[in-house]
Formats: structure tokens, sequence, C-alpha cells
């Protein structure tokens, strides 16, 4: 685990190298983009010459603001589309990737950000709310959005990048549902807490971020870098301001406000992670660099867990859209 004092270090001392890479001719979309990282990312794309940027929201009036917003900021128009994404729905999930399959003719960047620290307990989807967010519908998402990656690839004869946001914060997770027998984890999961207060969420939020960071490596275990030619990453973006954790509580505002990083340096990382090479498949990436995950994803044990949760996972996304771990 990460001490204080390097935490303090990478929030205060560590200086970020802003984007400055072409992305000419290229077509990024950046889930969860009306506010926050993601904002300041898709702001980032705008501005270094992407051709088309899709802000993927789930409302499109929000989504229209942050156009607006952008383009004002970056003089550029013609290139910011909104489009409708709802990632407590899996139907929407779905019609947003058969969207940009028939109507993207290339895709070269996608950063799956959108997610949730949640202030109650709910149920989406029949699993609890941040667990379908920042989880199923993520990997859903990247499953579906596959086969366009890859057509980009083979049609423009260059390497796409998926990058899914996770978070420092992995390497804090408890995870006593990591302990449930195999094929069970999910059911574990969706045990509501005796207290399902602040801190059972904010928990919550620090297991889906480590199953984040497994679902990742899984994916990079099954197609190795040399046998699928899309990129698959994720990245810590550490502890930013952002309208992320506005249901989180008091005691991580009070954090924030002492310590967390600009929305514009944070988003940084999502640019940078977005537009990696090879060399970052299967990685963790942090402070725009490969960083090591905890030390539990990197134990044996992780190891195993990480296995027995694709495998559940897989299952349950091949029974919300048969066929789609085969895009892997």
């Amino acid at each position: 685990m990460p001490g204080i004092l390097s935490f303090l270090y990478s929030q205060l001392l560590t200086t970020l190298p802003k984007p400055s890479a072409s992305y000419a001719g290229q077509t990024v979309l950046v889930t969860g983009a009306n506010v926050g990282l993601g904002k300041e990312a898709a702001r980032h794309y705008t501005q270094l010459g992407a051709s088309t940027v899709i802000l993927a929201v789930r409302s499109i009036s929000k989504g229209e603001a942050a156009k607006t917003d952008i383009e004002k900021t970056t003089a550029k128009t013609n290139v910011i589309q909104v489009w409708q994404l709802d990632m407590s729905s899996y139907q929407s999930v779905i019609d947003f990737a058969s969207r940009a399959t028939k109507e993207l003719k290339r895709l070269d960047i996608a950063v799956l950000n959108a997610g949730v620290v949640r202030g109650e307990w709910e149920v989406f989807e029949q699993d609890e709310s941040t667990i379908t967010v920042n989880v199923v519908s993520t990997f859903l998402l990247a499953l579906s959005l596959l086969p366009k990656l890859k057509e980009t690839a083979n049609t423009f004869n260059k390497r796409p990048t998926l990058t899914i946001v996770a978070s420092e914060v992995h390497d804090y997770a408890k995870f006593v549902e990591g302990k449930a027998p195999e094929g069970k984890l999910f059911a574990a999961l969706n045990e509501k807490p005796a207290k399902p207060d602040q801190a059972a969420l904010g928990e919550r939020y620090q297991v889906s971020k480590l199953l984040d960071v497994f679902g990742t490596r899984a994916m990079a275990d099954r197609r190795a870098a040399q046998q699928i030619p899309v990129t698959i990453n994720c990245v810590n973006p550490g502890l930013c301001h952002s309208e992320l954790a506005r249901e989180a509580g008091i005691a991580l505002t009070i954090m924030k406000f002492f310590l967390a990083r600009t929305t514009e340096v944070g988003s940084r990382t999502l640019v940078h992670a977005g537009g990696a090479g090879a060399e970052t498949h299967g990685q963790y990436l942090s402070n725009c660099e490969i960083t090591k995950p905890s030390d539990y994803v990197l134990s044996a044990e992780g190891y195993k867990v990480q296995n027995w949760f694709w495998e559940e996972l897989s299952k349950k996304l091949e029974g919300i859209k048969p066929g789609v771990t085969a895009n892997l």
C-alpha cells in the first residue's frame, strides 16, 4: 500500500506534463464528459486537433453546455458531438456502442471515465449501483467498442487505445468479498451491509476500482499486445477536484480542499493514457507513467481472484449481450 508520504508527494509535488501531441484526424470518445476530468480531457483532445470528439453523457442538456464551453475556450467548432449514454442501463450501453459502430468512420481513442461514488445503497440492473456503473457497464461498453477499435486499426494502420479510468484507491480496498467461493463474487457484492453508510459505500467504490484494474489486466492476459491491435490500459488520475464524490461526505470534501489536483491537471493523466502505445497494454498508469498496482493485485491470491472475477463477469456480460466477450 502506498504510504502517506508517497501520496502527498504525488499530489503536491509531482508535475504532470501538459498534453502536446497532435490528434489530427482522430476520433476520440470520452464517457462522463459533461463535467470534471472527462470534460477537461475532451477539451485537451479538441485543442490538440482531434477531428471528432464524442462527449458521452447521461444528460444531453449538460453535455451541450459542456460542448459550448469547450468550443468557446478552444475556438474550435464542428468537432464535438454530444451522445446520450446512461451507464446505469445496460440497454443504453448496448445502444450507444451500436451507434458508435454504425455511425463512426473510425474510433482511435475511447476513454471510459464515467463512474459514481454513491451516498446510498441502491440497485441498478440487479447489482448494487456502484458495481453496475463502475464495473459491469464499463466492461460491457469496453467489449462492445472493441470491434470498431479493431476495424480502425485495420483500416487506418494505427493502434487505437481503450483506457479505463481506475484509481489509486484500489489499493485501499478491504475487499472482503474476495473471500467468497468461486462463482459467488457478485452474490457477495450484492449483500447489503448491515449499516450501508458512507464508510461502507466508500469501501464499495474502492472495490469497484480494484475490479477495474483486475478487468484491464484480465483482458490483456487473454490477448497480449501482439495478439490484438488495440492497447487496453487503465489509469489513476489521482485525487482531483471533480463532481464525482458529491455524495461521498464531508471528510473527502475536506481532503480534496487541501490535497486535490485541479481538474485540468488530473485530466492530463487521462489524455496521456489515451494516447499511450502498446507498451502500456494491460498496465496501470499513474502520474503519466507505468506504475505497479497494489501488492494484492500482483499477489498469487490476487491473480486467482482476478481470474475468478473475469470468468464470472464474462458470464454476466454474455447474459446481457450474447457474444460480446468474443469481441476480445
